[in-house]
């Protein structure tokens, strides 16, 4: 039997409801950040590997945020779970963290007469901000000879963009090949994908990381080319 006369109960009777209303505007403030998370993601694809997913990564950022607002409201008893490298961090730096979740945004104020909004504008200069956002939200382009749809026939073979990575000399950057190449046909494996793939011994499990596969045949004419002969 619940007591709706108990405190707790009635609190979170009254939470519940205002839940949905109070996610939605979570949501907005997530999404007023969500440039520099795509950015970041993205960077670290570009440098790790075809193995990142940058939604993932996106999610995981996401969720320590989330963790670490609950500073707002600790009683001091409380203590928010860290990630490993957080542990690391000089106490001096986890207090000064603590004291600006206490005030509020750790966003820096705007300085005095710059419009709402423009503050990130003026630095990098308008021009170079709305390109940062176009390759921030710029598809992956799907056109070309390469991606003509009569290309792939029940014959068609492939490879992994990790070994094509390797036959090429990348093996190091092993995301390399698909910012040189942008052109060439590449197709996202899904989970059902990866799980055949592993079962068939042609790559390791990978939970969540992205896997890509290319046509073999371009890439054995990329590297008969002069780049890579």
């Amino acid at each position: 039997t619940v007591s709706f006369t108990d405190p707790a109960v009635s609190m979170d009777l009254l939470r519940a409801v205002l839940q949905p209303s109070i996610n939605e505007e979570i949501r907005g403030v997530f999404n007023k950040y969500m440039k520099f998370f795509q950015k970041a993601a993205i960077n670290v694809r570009d440098n790790v590997g075809e193995e990142v997913d940058p939604e993932q990564l996106i999610q995981e950022t996401c969720r320590s945020c989330l963790e670490q607002a609950k500073l707002l409201f600790s009683d001091g008893k409380k203590v928010v779970p860290r990630l490993p490298h957080e542990q690391a961090v000089p106490k001096r730096a986890r207090q000064m963290d603590e004291e600006l979740n206490r005030r509020g945004s750790p966003v820096p104020k705007k300085r005095k007469g710059r419009p709402p909004g423009q503050s990130l504008s003026n630095d990098r200069g308008v021009s170079g901000m709305a390109a940062w956002k176009l390759k921030v939200s710029e598809p992956v382009r799907r056109d070309g000879p390469k991606w003509d749809p009569s290309r792939l026939t029940e014959t068609t073979t492939f490879v992994l963009g990790s070994r094509a990575n390797k036959a090429l000399g990348m093996g190091g950057t092993r995301g390399r090949l698909y910012i040189k190449h942008p052109h060439l046909f590449k197709y996202a494996a899904d989970p059902q994908d990866k799980h055949w793939l592993a079962e068939q011994q042609h790559m390791r499990a990978t939970g969540g990381k992205m896997a890509y596969l290319l046509i073999e045949e371009d890439i054995r004419d990329l590297a008969a080319s002069d780049d890579y002969r």
